[in-house]
């Protein structure tokens, strides 16, 4: 009988965590063309470097890239609707911090 692993390796990725454009092609599937199309269209805020060989990304970023990547294939978005999409999901997501903070501030 085959052996079950006992454990789950991963990393947390987080605003320190740092990847490199080849890292980020590995971790979410696609090619550096497609990393650079998501760049032009301001899904992605690289860090470093003009040349995107040079190009960091934060765990953020990396996080920021699956979910503009499943927004494309579960809705069959195009790129531009894509980053649509995220920004809206983040704002969102940034007036639910603030109801919160608002709640816990009045005490509700």
């Amino acid at each position: 009988m085959a052996q079950r692993p006992t454990g789950i390796e991963g990393v947390l990725l987080d605003e320190h965590t740092v990847l490199s454009i080849t890292e980020l092609t590995q971790v979410c599937g696609v090619d550096i063309e497609q990393v650079r199309l998501m760049v032009g269209e301001g899904m992605l805020q690289p860090s470093d470097g003009a040349r995107p060989e040079q190009w960091c990304f934060t765990g953020i970023e990396v996080r920021r890239a699956r979910r503009a990547l499943r927004l494309q294939h579960d809705l069959d978005l195009n790129l531009p609707g894509a980053a649509l999409a995220l920004d809206l999901l983040d704002e969102i997501e940034e007036l639910r911090r603030r109801v919160r903070a608002l709640e816990q501030h009045l005490g509700g």
